[in-house]
């Protein structure tokens, strides 16, 4: 008689288990209120219902009700041909916009298997730090007043203006400029950037220094900071966290850096700026910190910009020289073909991921071998942010949930998408 075969033992793996984007009250409370923050509160930064549960000031319960800006961008998407389907990707995080312009390029390139001139990898680098810079000074300036201080909104919002000139100077638009192409960039930088670039540096400095001066001391601000929502290192990578809210509990992943970086980073100088606090205090101090890194950046960038073309030779993807279009019939129905139908991606999966201004933006592209992308999914960082909210807020006053969603930083167009 056959032996009965033992069954396998599977070793035991300790997994990580989510963590819960609600909090549930005790249903035993008859003291319990249930208030609404939203969906248009000022405070939300963006189009966000937060139901709330109070035990008299204190957060008890909390859930996130979002799709009220629902734009549908990744189906959009999947009905355009890869030529137009970049101006869809800027409008999710609105405020960094050119890092999904450039993610989405990204990912076209690989499945392409297409080489992006260096000058354009270079150029690429230095508009995604404008972009960062333009992201922090909208962060710094409404976090200032969602912890009751208008004053510097104003100062923030007078250097946006001054980023925004220079994008505006470069492409034509103030914001979302369409500027990254699928293998470089539109055009090169026009005559007069660099010293109008060099200048604004300079002013940027002193404006992020005085920024520092006003918060760093001013008692209000360190008692609505220090302590408020702390997020240990380790709840914070449990939740996926990336970006600034994962560097300010002390944890320096940033893919700029991380796996050798990619694009003209590899080649560039820089560190991860870190915080130890978890809380709303080092996250705030970690996007003040960035934007200095940014500008050591840029001016690296202005510093050792290669010469050469800005976007890839290869005809069957881009465009044809626009001064080639008044001499050349092949240019112009080349031109024309492109426009109107589009180039073809052979058939492939490809994960572009970039470190945008609040973490990780990854662009998921599956390509069936036609003009347009069979699949496409987004991996958004203000969604992620969203659901650690529940876990930062429990046990806290309302007026510091209100400074707790502020540090995250979430763009509601970065969630519903």
């Amino acid at each position: 008689m056959a032996a009965t075969k033992a069954p396998r033992v599977w070793p035991q793996v300790a997994v990580l288990q989510p963590t819960p984007s609600e909090l549930y009250p005790a249903s035993d409370n008859p003291d319990l209120l249930e208030i609404n923050l939203g969906p248009n509160h000022p405070s939300t930064h963006g189009v966000l219902r937060v139901i709330t549960t109070l035990d008299g000031e204190i957060v008890v319960g909390l859930k996130c009700e979002i799709g009220y800006v629902h734009t549908g961008i990744e189906k959009n998407i999947e009905q355009k041909t890869y030529w137009k389907a970049i101006p869809y990707v800027p409008r999710m995080d609105y405020l960094s916009f050119f890092s999904g312009e450039t993610a989405f390029c990204m990912a076209v390139e690989k499945a392409l298997e297409l080489e992006v001139p260096r000058r354009a990898e270079w150029i690429r680098v230095l508009f995604q730090e404008l972009a960062r810079l333009h992201s922090h000074l909208v962060f710094l300036g409404t976090g200032s007043v969602d912890l009751g201080g208008i004053a510097l909104l104003f100062y923030c919002f007078r250097a946006r203006d001054e980023v925004l000139d220079l994008f505006e100077m470069a492409t034509g638009q103030r914001m979302h400029p369409r500027y990254c192409q699928v293998g470089g960039v539109a055009e090169d930088l026009p005559k007069g950037f660099e010293p109008s670039c060099r200048k604004f540096i300079t002013f940027m400095r002193d404006q992020v220094n005085q920024y520092d001066e006003l918060i760093k001391a001013n008692p209000i601000w360190l008692q609505r900071t220090k302590g408020i929502g702390v997020l240990p290192p380790e709840l914070a990578m449990q939740m996926g966290l990336t970006g600034p809210n994962l560097r300010a509990s002390g944890v320096p992943y940033d893919l700029r850096t991380a796996n050798g970086g990619y694009g003209a980073y590899r080649e560039l100088d820089y560190t991860p700026v870190v915080e130890q606090g978890g809380d709303v205090h080092a996250r705030f101090r970690v996007r003040v910190e960035e934007m200095r890194s940014s500008l050591d950046l840029i001016e690296q960038v202005l510093d050792g910009l290669p010469s050469g073309p800005t976007i890839s030779d290869d005809r069957k993807v881009v465009l044809p020289p626009r001064h080639e279009l008044h001499t050349s019939m092949e240019s112009l129905i080349h031109h024309f073909k492109l426009v109107t139908e589009g180039f073809t991606v052979p058939a492939g999966e490809v994960y572009a991921p970039i470190e945008s201004a609040r973490g990780e933006f990854g662009f998921h592209l599956v390509a069936d071998g036609g003009p347009k992308p069979w699949r496409v999914r987004l991996r958004s960082p203000s969604l992620v942010l969203l659901q650690s909210l529940a876990v930062l807020c429990k046990g806290v006053y309302l007026a510091d949930l209100i400074a707790i969603l502020a540090s995250i930083d979430p763009v509601l167009g970065d969630v519903d998408r």
